[in-house]
């Protein structure tokens, strides 16, 4: 792995586990195992990390979505995957939250002018909800539906996070495998 992408890579864990505004450079460096002036090379500031880091999630995630469209053969499977993520990622949104819901959260509190930046990961969830939901649903509840699946997998994570209730994550889900149900085709 290239040095610019080991970085964004640390960067992303760190800010997930201990949040962007108590990461420093120093972290980050320390993490990869650079120098100040070899990181510095490759970034100038820490808002330039943060782009770069969610530059990065989006990419991932548009690849987990199109994973996702060829391995479910139905929208409602595919939005289930979308679901079940809560359950692939217990462990970590348990100790962390959700990585998305986390970050646009601090960014938001910060009043920091990259929370834009960050709020396309939801919207890029959103828009793919959005997408699925329309072949299954009327057009016009589309929208709605999807930010009532987003909604839930908000709330489970920071319920998850809060209690760290295992039993709780799988019961939610389960629940909303049976709302899924109800648009299968």
């Amino acid at each position: 792995m290239a040095t610019r992408e080991q970085i964004v890579a640390a960067a992303d864990r760190l800010f997930y586990h201990h949040g962007f505004e108590h990461t420093s450079f120093a972290d980050i460096a320390g993490e990869v195992g650079l120098s100040r002036g070899n990181f510095y090379y490759h970034f100038k500031s820490k808002d330039a990390i943060l782009d770069a880091v969610i530059d990065a999630r989006l990419a991932k995630t548009r690849l987990m979505l199109e994973r996702w469209e060829s391995e479910a053969p139905t929208p409602a499977g595919r939005i289930l995957r979308y679901v079940e993520i809560v359950l692939d990622n217990r462990t970590d949104i348990q100790d962390y939250g959700c990585p998305v819901g986390t970050l646009t959260t601090e960014l938001a509190k910060l009043e920091h002018s990259m929370l834009g930046q960050a709020e396309r990961l939801f919207t890029l969830f959103r828009d793919w909800l959005r997408e699925q939901f329309a072949l299954i649903a009327p057009a016009e509840q589309a929208d709605q539906l999807a930010m009532h699946v987003l909604a839930f997998s908000q709330g489970v994570a920071v319920m998850a996070n809060a209690f760290r209730d295992e039993e709780f994550i799988q019961r939610e889900v389960d629940r909303m495998r049976d709302w899924l149900r109800t648009y299968e085709r």
